[in-house]
């Protein structure tokens, strides 16, 4: 594949041999809501739990069992919607999708098809490249989870595990606004990050609460759209990017080799890196829906709206946009900063102890001294052993010339060690910058006397010596000297 641009925004070509292709994308994001409870019974959803340990008789559809309807996972998906500037839809209905799996109780799944809880909306995605597109949202609807088969425990029989059966999702339907493998790998990245802001996703693709299903189509450029199929269950960015490839080289091998693109459902194999045919796609009629009859319409007011809309927090383009605007930090450390709702939340906590004069000197050192320790020690912002109160104190020791910027990163390493203050690692150790002038002065003079030839050549006008004795002055001051007060005796030592 080559990478053209297509206007407003880049698309791949496939080069087959009868010209090229065009890919069109569109993704259905499977996204488990946060919540302590199933969609419609009161059982947990914890991840990681006993099998059939989370199963109440409403998931295992035992007779006469009827579904309780949980608001928060409503509220959760009205705020979803409301963060992509989605419809919000007053009135909402849930269907019954009629189908068999062995790790499907009922027989049919509990959804939403015609009258969806949220509407449209648009999500802007950036690319690694730069290029910026708008992808249209169709909508978000509220749907309960099948149970898994696991087929690998035994050699001639499947297991069910109806844990996960009754977790409420929201699908996130795209529009087929997606042009090639970076767009939707960075669209699902983008939404990824929302919902994580948000809170109402935990995002975490490994343990299955994030999940793709990956439309894919090739047409000539211009032309309508061509069949699409549909990979299901991509659980990765890599591997949604991956597939949207894979499958779009098959269907202009196919296309061009006299064959005809099917419907139809696929698997994306990581380890071979392809996609096979799973089951001829059925059409919205094949699953019989109706109104579910056991649940009544969804429907709240203005005001249930408005809340909802209050309990949003400052969303990742709106502060980066901040960052940059009011408290100057670069382009690249604000979208640094806020790329990941941990990383934001964290540095947000510096700030507050800190202030906005020290924003600039936070970012900069969050993002590279901080970033850098964590990394040798192999742990996540999220368990950082150096508190954000902690990080603060640091800065404001460096700010107040307490310590110099070298010290703070020895201190920096003892607590990532051992979690101490930095206050009590500079006192027990004895870190403290100097400022005295007597000091300095004497250290300057003895540097001064041992590099004399050094001293006329700098006086000769080879200015880049200064450097030489700064850092032969630091070196005997242990690097507890002020840079600034050294600097200023040096040039007053040397002009003599």
């Amino acid at each position: 594949m080559t990478y053209t641009d297509n206007g407003n925004h880049g698309s791949y070509r496939v080069k087959g041999d009868t010209g090229d292709w065009e890919i069109v994308v569109g993704l259905e994001v499977h996204a488990q809501v946060t919540a302590q409870s199933k969609l419609f019974s009161g059982a947990a959803t914890t991840f990681g739990a006993e099998p059939n340990s989370q199963v109440s008789l409403v998931d295992a559809a035992m007779p006469g069992m009827l579904p309780v309807l949980n608001g928060e996972c409503v509220r959760q998906a009205v705020r979803t919607g409301l963060a992509l500037g989605a419809e919000i839809h007053r009135w909402s209905r849930f269907d019954r999708k009629n189908y068999f799996y062995a790790d499907l109780p009922q027989g049919y799944q509990i959804s939403q098809l015609y009258h969806p809880i949220v509407g449209e909306g648009t999500l802007d995605v950036e690319t690694d490249d730069g290029t910026r597109t708008t992808v249209g949202i169709e909508r978000i609807h509220l749907e309960q989870d099948a149970g898994k088969s696991v087929h690998d425990l035994h050699p001639t029989m499947s297991y069910v595990d109806l844990n996960r059966s009754g977790c409420a999702l929201m699908e996130i339907v795209s529009k087929p606004d997606i042009r090639s493998p970076a767009e939707a790998g960075a669209y699902v990245a983008a939404l990824r990050q929302l919902l994580r802001y948000v809170g109402s996703c935990d995002g975490n693709m490994d343990e299955g609460s994030m999940r793709a299903d990956v439309n894919v189509s090739v047409r000539r450029p211009g032309e309508g759209f061509g069949t699409r199929t549909e990979t299901k269950n991509v659980n990765s960015v890599r591997f949604i990017m991956q597939a949207v490839e894979v499958e779009a080289r098959r269907q202009v091998e196919l296309i061009e080799g006299g064959g005809t693109v099917v419907q139809e459902t696929r698997l994306f194999d990581p380890n071979s890196g392809t996609t096979r045919s799973m089951r001829s796609k059925e059409d919205a009629h094949d699953y019989r829906y109706f109104p579910d009859p056991d649940l009544l319409p969804v429907e709240f007011d203005e005001a249930f709206v408005a809340d909802c809309l209050a309990s949003l927090p400052e969303l990742p383009v709106a502060k980066r946009a901040r960052y940059v605007e009011a408290l100057d930090i670069s382009a690249y450390n604000a979208a640094v900063l806020t790329a990941d709702v941990e990383t934001a939340r964290y540095f947000e906590a510096v700030l507050d102890g800190t202030g906005a004069p020290l924003a600039t000197a936070a970012a900069n050192w969050v993002t590279s001294e901080l970033f850098g320790a964590l990394k040798k020690a192999g742990v996540g912002i999220e368990a950082s052993p150096v508190k954000p109160g902690q990080a603060a104190d640091l800065l404001k020791l460096v700010g107040d010339g307490s310590i110099s910027n070298s010290i703070a990163k020895q201190v920096l390493e003892v607590m990532v060690e051992t979690g101490e203050d930095p206050a009590a690692i500079v006192e027990a150790r004895g870190l403290q910058q100097v400022s005295d002038t007597g000091a300095i002065d004497a250290a300057i003079a003895a540097i001064i006397a041992a590099n004399a030839d050094k001293v006329d050549q700098y006086k000769a006008g080879k200015e880049a010596l200064f450097g030489f004795f700064v850092g032969q002055t630091m070196k005997a001051m242990a690097g507890k000297a002020n840079p600034g007060v050294v600097n200023e005796r040096l040039k007053a030592a040397l002009a003599g």
